[in-house]
């Protein structure tokens, strides 16, 4: 069975850092791009970060470059969005996702990603 599990959400003030988590089970680790989504109240669903199978490649939404990174552990089945200079408009469920073509990151479509998480919710106070 194939899961992703987010954790490390939680409510912080603007300005803070967080971390989150994302431990994948059930799949070929390594040979899937990974991604995270987050989604507010009453919004779509963006895209935020992604990932490439080697972790040399990464990507960003304008919105988080320069302050978000995201990485992978392929020894732990583990992929982290580290946060940073969080803002009030950072507050959205946060979801982890698996995709890709062989391992390579090709697009940001929230429709490409099959695999996904339960989501962790981050609330960021002005």
């Amino acid at each position: 069975q194939v899961k992703l599990v987010e954790s490390g959400g939680g409510l912080v003030q603007a300005g803070d850092s967080l971390r989150l988590s994302c431990a994948a089970s059930g799949l070929a680790f390594g040979t899937y791009a990974m991604a995270w989504f987050r989604q507010a109240p009453g919004k779509d669903r963006d895209f935020v970060a992604g990932i490439g199978w080697s972790g040399e490649h990464t990507y960003y939404a304008e919105s988080a470059k320069g302050r978000f990174t995201i990485s992978r552990d392929n020894s732990q089945n583990l992929v982290y969005l580290q946060m940073t200079s969080l803002k009030p408009e950072d507050t959205a469920v946060y979801y982890c996702a698996a995709g890709g073509n062989n391992g390579v990151f090709v697009t940001r479509s929230v429709s490409h990603f099959k695999l996904w998480g339960q989501g962790t919710q981050v609330t960021v106070s002005s």
